[in-house]
């Protein structure tokens, strides 16, 4: 089914919701479909938790299942923590709203429209819950710092950077490196 109503929500979930809908709408990640609009498409919402904050994230599991799969490898936890565990010196970097960075196609939009209390919208940027996202936000990390990730100085696990090093001069200049992209 494609087609699906929102799905019931607390009083705490619904103002969670507002907060990120209203966030999504200001930084242009989605647009609200007009009441005129035919729409064959939609996705509750939901809030996920993770250590005390919450998440928007859309249910596609519908979409997901027509969805080739990319297999863009992820890196191995336990082999991320065998660089860092060399390091004398660590800062970690998490980009914010990672799989929102990269655009979607505009015939693809109205796969992503989500629904929820305040009415239906479409991702115009690449949403939480799609199937492939974290395969297409690694392989862009890597793309954009297969330099740094060579060096062995920098560990990238989706949309969390580590950078690490042995001196803090090497440090500060790593991380100058990094920001300057």
């Amino acid at each position: 089914m494609l087609r699906r109503p929102p799905y019931p929500a607390s009083l705490e979930a619904r103002k969670q919701i507002e907060t990120q809908i209203n966030e999504l709408l200001d930084m242009d990640f989605i647009r609200k479909i007009g009441h005129t609009k035919i729409v064959k498409i939609t996705t509750p919402v939901l809030i996920t938790w993770h250590d005390g904050k919450s998440r928007l994230c859309g249910d596609f599991r519908a979409p997901n299942n027509y969805t080739k799969v990319d297999r863009y490898p992820i890196p191995r936890i336990p082999h991320a923590l065998d660089k860092l565990a060399k390091a004398k010196y660590i800062t970690k970097r998490n980009c914010m709203k990672g799989f929102h960075h990269n655009g979607v196609q505009p015939n693809s939009m109205k796969l992503l429209r989500i629904i929820c209390h305040m009415g239906i919208c479409e991702y115009t940027r690449m949403p939480f819950g799609i199937k492939n996202s974290p395969a297409h936000f690694q392989r862009m990390m890597y793309t954009i710092f297969q330099d740094e990730i060579s060096e062995g100085w920098m560990v990238v696990y989706i949309y969390d950077i580590s950078i690490y090093s042995e001196t803090w001069e090497d440090h500060v200049q790593y991380i100058d490196r990094v920001l300057i992209k």
